[in-house]
């Protein structure tokens, strides 16, 4: 959407709407301009400004042949059987005009009502289009991008900034697909009416339209400024409301108000800027319009009374045909001004869409048959954009059906490790097999699909129990779930609840405790099936009984199926048939846990830490 017209080219997948609004738009223009064009000439005939029609004209779809066909139709009124002016058919061509008025405004309103009616749609469709592309480019982007971006940012663009581009330029559609059909038409009429004075006025609107396009370029710089803050403002939020306990036990209250209220004034003082120069934009281009019509009275005015081609009936009726012109151009002139301010927005948002998707599918990309032999981590290396490393060479072999535990302080590179299984991240350098079959080779969602993952922070979202435990499945029956929620020691608390498993969890799980959390979030991995499981922490959080009732549920997930478990509690993965140090992005140390304690090297000195403690 690198441009106001990469937004218009969204229209194209409402092409009919758009045609049906532009046809009724020139109906709208055409009965508008006969409203205005005809009534000042009929009048003219009535009351005897302009000669009598008595010779019927011949028709053609010139402009002039159509007004002396009106002149005619009128003066057949006024005149009786003899040719003879009468009041009675003065009356009758009175009763006309009026009739002509009505119906010609009725019929432009009607148009008109039409047009915006089919717009609707067509303009709230684009909006959604936006909002789709933005939540499928983010659901499609990698890990690390959030990492590098304010996820406070990343939803003020999906919300401010989409509703922005609803209220800036969609807003302007219907001024795009109207004011430029009156402005031809209305330009049209005057060119055949007087070429000399419409070529005057052609030279005046550019110079009004340079002024108007420098106010709008410093418009939408404004906009971009308010937008950004207001990013700000929303990870200023969240990260409030992710983070009151601490803010309320450390007394951080009074300096979080005090943070906010000054970038809240910040926002105050940025939208104040940009909506006084909106404001301009009406008033200016009245002002330059008054100009210009005043310089048209004085040049036809001129016209007229020096006899050059210009007659004084048809001088007023170009001036009631300008006066039109300038309402079109004004709006157009606002649209511009919004259109400038929508812009910014439409950046901000150009940088989700056009994000680089580093984690991609290839088009020639296979299915994963079942998992039969092993998992082999072959040279890989992995480091952020900024260079630094994260994982070095590392060399392992995971054979179908044993349990692996990852060990080694923080930071050590445990956690990205695993998460190159999943394709959370791509190496860079080596590969990640899976019975052999690079898995960047692999169809994404064919790789997920043998995958079953529990982590330290069980993610669950704002639904049922039921929606949580089947998540990403479809055609799961009740039974199952609950047969899953069983086997994870989860069944007896959610059978207590009000609505059993169609209660709703609240956001993030916020009514149950970090135990039943854990255990729903290992309920839904029973019920994948996976036969390769990644946990990942996953009873580091917890008190003693709780991670007793997950540590067994988590026994029973692991059976028959090759586990990679990370854990900083070493009691927990004694039964691993492997055991990898890792330290420094590099596997230090590797044997099962006899063996390494009798190594004696950095397995053992955790393990008497932990057992210190």
């Amino acid at each position: 959407m690198q441009n106001y017209w990469g937004i218009i080219g969204l229209l194209r997948n409402y092409k009919g709407q758009v045609l049906t609004v532009v046809l009724l738009n020139i109906l709208s223009v055409i009965f508008s301009l006969f409203s205005l064009t005809m009534v000042v000439p009929l009048l003219g005939v009535l009351f005897g400004i302009q000669p009598i029609v008595a010779v019927k004209p011949a028709f053609s779809f010139n402009p002039n042949s159509l007004i002396d066909r009106f002149y005619y139709e009128v003066s057949q009124l006024i005149l009786d059987d003899a040719g003879q002016i009468t009041v009675d058919g003065q009356m009758h061509a009175l009763i006309f005009i009026c009739a002509f008025v009505i119906l010609t405004f009725f019929l432009k309103n009607l148009f008109r009502y039409l047009a915006l009616h089919a717009s609707a749609p067509l303009k709230n469709g684009v909006v959604r289009d936006i909002r789709n592309r933005l939540y499928q480019k983010v659901v499609n982007l990698p890990i690390a991008y959030f990492s590098e971006e304010k996820k406070g940012d990343i939803i003020a663009k999906m919300t401010s900034d989409v509703q922005e581009v609803e209220s800036s330029i969609m807003s302007s559609v219907e001024v795009v697909f109207k004011e430029p059909f009156a402005i031809i038409f209305f330009l049209g009429t005057l060119v055949v009416w007087s070429p000399d004075l419409t070529m005057f006025v052609l030279i005046l609107l550019p110079v009004t339209g340079l002024v108007i396009g420098r106010i709008g370029k410093s418009l939408k710089k404004s906009s971009k400024k308010v937008q950004n803050q207001m990013g700000i403002l929303v990870s200023a939020m969240i990260e409030t409301l992710s983070g009151l306990r601490i803010i309320k036990a450390f007394n951080g209250i009074d300096s979080s108000i005090q943070k906010f209220q000054h970038q809240n004034q910040h926002y105050m003082d940025l939208k104040v800027r940009m909506t006084r120069k909106q404001y301009l934009a009406s008033p200016l281009s009245e002002v330059l319009g008054t100009v210009v019509m005043v310089m048209v009275i004085y040049r036809g005015g001129s016209l007229v009374l020096n006899g050059e081609g210009l007659t004084a009936d048809l001088f007023i009726g170009y001036i009631v045909v300008f006066s039109q012109l300038i309402q079109p151009s004004k709006a157009l002139t606002s649209a511009i001004y919004m259109i400038q301010k929508g812009m910014a927005a439409v950046e901000r948002i150009d940088t989700v869409l056009e994000a680089k998707e580093t984690i991609q599918e290839k088009p020639n990309a296979v299915g994963l048959p079942a998992f039969e032999k092993e998992i082999e981590f072959r040279d890989v290396s992995f480091s952020y954009e900024n260079g630094v490393n994260v994982l070095k060479n590392i060399n392992l072999i995971v054979k179908r059906g044993r349990t692996i535990a990852i060990v080694g302080p923080s930071g050590a590179g445990k956690t990205t490790l695993v998460d190159l299984l999943p394709r959370f991240y791509d190496p860079t350098g080596g590969a990640v097999y899976i019975d052999g079959i690079d898995i960047q080779d692999v169809k994404a969602w064919d790789l997920r699909a043998k995958l079953g993952i529990v982590t330290q922070e069980a993610i669950l979202f704002n639904d049922t129990v039921y929606n949580n435990i089947a998540f990403g499945l479809e055609g799961i029956t009740e039974e199952e779930v609950i047969t899953a929620a069983k086997v994870a020691n989860a069944h007896d608390f959610i059978a207590q609840m009000d609505k059993g498993y169609h209660t709703n969890i609240g956001e993030d799980g916020g009514k149950l405790s970090g135990g039943q959390r854990q255990r729903i979030s290992i309920a839904r991995a029973i019920l994948h099936n996976p036969p390769i499981l990644i946990l990942d922490e996953a009873t580091s959080a917890l008190d003693a009984e709780s991670e007793k009732l997950v540590q067994d549920a988590l026994f029973k997930l692991m059976e028959n199926r090759t586990s990679l478990v990370i854990a900083h509690r070493l009691s927990t993965i004694q039964f691993a048939d492997e055991i990898i140090v890792i330290d420094g992005g590099q596997i230090i140390e590797r044997g099962n846990h006899t063996g390494l304690i009798a190594h004696n090297g950095v397995y053992k000195k955790l393990y008497q830490m932990q057992a210190f403690v």
